[in-house]
């Protein structure tokens, strides 16, 4: 009777295991998502800059330093959105 009791152990832990399993697939693929997020934000940033500099170079220096700024501010600001994005969510009526 013992034996049967640690098969049917054997086979929740077996259950859990895989479980488990999917639930880490799962969170790895949010984490490549994320990533590519992020990477794409940031080449959004290295365009705004590139366009910064050559409003710049083009003699519109004001419209260039704006743009430049702008593409760094959201480059940072990107992620923070994201990341606010779930709370909006349950803040929203």
């Amino acid at each position: 009777m013992n034996g049967i009791n640690d098969a049917i152990c054997g086979i929740k832990n077996a259950i859990y295991g895989i479980n488990n399993a999917i639930c880490g697939i799962k969170n790895a693929i949010y984490g490549i998502n994320n990533a590519i997020y992020g990477i794409n934000n940031a080449i959004y940033g290295i365009n705004n800059a590139i366009c910064g500099i050559k409003n710049a170079i083009c003699g519109k220096a004001i419209n260039g330093i704006i743009n430049a700024i702008k593409g760094i501010v959201m480059a940072f600001l990107m992620p923070q959105m994201a990341l606010s994005m779930p709370q909006m969510a349950f803040l929203m009526p």
